[in-house]
């Protein structure tokens, strides 16, 4: 297989219109008609990680944190970013990031975490607003079903965990076909009267083009009318960290310390313990600090994230108990998402997951 096949899979799993505003997800460097040799797996895009894939034959690196977040005018090797585009290129090595798409998609980095804690009935924190189109169209009552189907295996009728939503209304469309046209019925220069179903669904609106494409070839008429609204709706299961609940609580001692040998922390940072029970955990991977409001609000007894500022632990110590794991610690598990992606789908491409440590901060 190419290697922009295996990206593909990698996008329908996390689509890269799913990333922040500030964020730089997607191919960072190379070529990616290539046929795959392998495929190499990471947090962080390193020298020693593309050695690595040079010692192994890969000539794809597939990293959670992007290599390139800024603009470059030149490329010199005046830092590690710049060495290891170079040397990328040199050793025709694709690499690509698989960010805050990953973060914010379903099953991503966020349940990963949360399937290592244990936790059930998750919710997204924040859902991602302003991503939802309704798509309404007019098709004769014959092809009705036909066509709601195929907009259901395009992609629309997603509402939270229910699929193959619509709504329906019968009524009568009217057109007359001009010279020049070929009406699916009615005749030239007629006015027309057709019994019609209004089809109303959902669908996320960067698949826009997709349903339209799908809409075009299966409707009947040879101008297939439609109407796109944009919604104000959230997006349920899509957006910024997760909540969920433990099956037994657990005092604060005994979840922190779990905490700390699942993600294999140095150290947990956490603020002052109260004698709470632990039952509702609110978590979000790398720097997640921004969600302690929504954590809050969902009345989560716990707030993991592996970044937080000085002084929200003073502004949160009576709300919630905040557990700081660190970075590269939170979000370490994210290259078993990666791999389970890439396994199912080429199952016979060899992939790694690196066996390089990149974080950049260190214990005594």
């Amino acid at each position: 297989m190419k290697i922009k096949e295996v990206i593909s899979a990698l996008e329908t799993f996390a689509p890269l219109p799913l990333q922040d505003g500030f964020d730089n997800a997607g191919l960072q460097i190379g070529l990616t008609d290539a046929e795959a040799a392998g495929a190499l797996l990471c947090l962080d895009v390193t020298e020693a990680v593309v050695d690595e894939a040079i010692a192994l034959g890969c000539n794809l690196i597939v990293s959670h944190h992007p290599l390139i977040f800024k603009g470059y005018k030149s490329i010199a090797g005046r830092d590690y970013v710049e060495r290891c585009i170079m040397k990328a290129i040199k050793n025709d090595i694709v690499i690509f990031s698989m960010h805050t798409n990953l973060d914010n998609a379903p099953q991503g980095v966020n349940c990963k975490m949360a399937e290592k804690i244990g936790l059930t009935n998750l919710k997204v924190l924040e859902p991602k607003g302003n991503m939802l189109l309704k798509l309404v169209t007019f098709v004769p009552e014959a092809q009705a079903e036909t066509v709601r189907q195929a907009l259901f295996e395009a992609g629309c009728g997603c509402i939270g965990n229910y699929d193959s939503c619509s709504y329906s209304v019968e009524g009568k469309g009217t057109f007359r076909a001009n010279k020049g046209c070929h009406p699916y019925c009615g005749k030239i220069g007629e006015l027309h009267t057709e019994p019609e179903v209004r089809i109303e669904t959902v669908l996320p609106a960067f698949m826009e083009k997709k349903v339209l494409k799908t809409l075009a070839e299966v409707h009947p008429y040879e101008e297939p009318a439609y109407d796109l609204y944009p919604l104000q709706n959230s997006w349920s299961q899509v957006g910024a960290g997760l909540v969920g609940e433990l099956e037994e609580p657990e005092t604060e001692g005994e979840f922190l310390k779990r905490i700390k040998k699942i993600f294999e922390a140095g150290c947990v940072k956490h603020s002052r313990m109260s004698g709470r029970l632990i039952s509702k955990v609110a978590l979000c991977g790398g720097a997640g600090a921004f969600l302690l409001p929504k954590a809050v609000q969902a009345h989560a007894d716990v707030f993991i994230t592996g970044e937080v500022k000085y002084h929200d632990y003073f502004s949160y110590e009576n709300d919630i108990l905040i557990a700081e794991i660190g970075h590269y610690e939170s979000e370490q598990y994210t290259k078993e998402i990666l791999y389970s992606i890439i396994r199912e789908m080429f199952p016979t491409l060899e992939v790694t997951m690196t066996r390089v440590n990149t974080n950049p901060v260190k214990y005594l």
